[in-house]
Parts: C-alpha cells; structure tokens; sequence
C-alpha cells in the first residue's frame, strides 16, 4: 500500500533493497536480485525517460477519455527500473519512445494516488 499512498507528498516510492542497494518494481517481500529480505520504499527523482509507448482506444475504465497513451518509463535511479502508466496533459500524437517524464499524481480517494506521467522539457538524463 505504500506504493499506492506515496503520491500524498509528491513523491514517488520504489522499492529498493537493503543489501545489494538495487531498485525494483513491481514490489516484493524478497529482493529480485539478491533474494535479501532487507526492502523497503525510497523516493526517487520521479523523472525518466519513455521506453515503450502505446495509444489506446478502449476506454478500460470510465474516466478514460480515448485516445489516451500508456507507457513505460524507464525511471533514472536505475537501467531497467522501468514502470507502466499513463502519458497526461499532452496530445497522444506528440508522445515518443525517447522522451524525458516526469511523475504527477492523480487522487484516487481514500488517501491513494495513481503515478502518471508528463513530459519534463528540458531535463537531462
């Protein structure tokens, strides 16, 4: 759940583990690269770059406006410390495998909070 309540400050929490200081998502009670059982949740940047890019046309859940992008970020703390979400606050045509996000929060109510992403002009990597 800590994952899901972390947006309350504006911060992004990944897992990362205690003993071999590797970060990984999605969470786990064992390290997927040391089996440590020494995780926790750190804050992270909240900036990467985009991976992989699709633009959807099914509204999966009520709220989503079709077309609407979902990614996956690769985020800077770590290679292959990737994340899927949602592209916001910009038109699906302009979305690009290469381009550099940065996170923001979109409350769900009862104190969680959905990551999503936007683009970061001017951030380098």
């Amino acid at each position: 759940m800590e994952f899901w309540r972390s947006g309350a400050d504006g911060q992004l929490r990944m897992q990362r583990c205690g003993s071999c200081r590797r970060w990984q998502h999605p969470p786990n009670p064992v390290c997927s690269h040391c089996l440590s059982r020494e995780v926790d949740f750190e804050a992270v940047s909240g900036y990467g770059t985009v991976y992989s890019a699709t633009i959807n046309h099914q509204p999966w859940l009520p709220h989503l406006i079709e077309p609407y992008a979902v990614i996956v970020v690769e985020l800077d703390e770590q290679s292959g410390l990737r994340f899927v979400s949602r592209m916001v606050a910009m038109p699906v045509d302009q979305v690009a495998v290469g381009m550099r996000v940065r996170v923001v929060f979109e409350p769900l109510g009862d104190g969680l909070y959905a990551p999503l992403f936007t683009a970061a002009e001017g951030v380098p990597r």
